[in-house]
């Protein structure tokens, strides 16, 4: 059995959220479009953005207190 990455399950996290993941499973990831693969990276940028925003506020949080 293959274990996935970080960046793997990133990808099929996107997928769900953005309802592909049937796309996926059956085509496999070449068989979406230029505009579907986009929206799964702006999706990832979004969550990464977010989860560094979140680690700097609570390590500023913690420098104030």
């Amino acid at each position: 059995m293959r274990f996935l990455n970080e960046k793997e399950k990133a990808r099929y996290m996107a997928a769900q959220e953005l309802g592909l993941m049937d796309k996926v499973l059956s085509g496999g990831w070449a068989a979406l479009t230029g505009a579907e693969t986009g929206r799964i990276g702006g999706w990832i940028s979004a969550r990464n953005k977010r989860a560094n925003m979140d680690k700097s506020n609570q390590k500023n949080g913690q420098e104030k207190a």
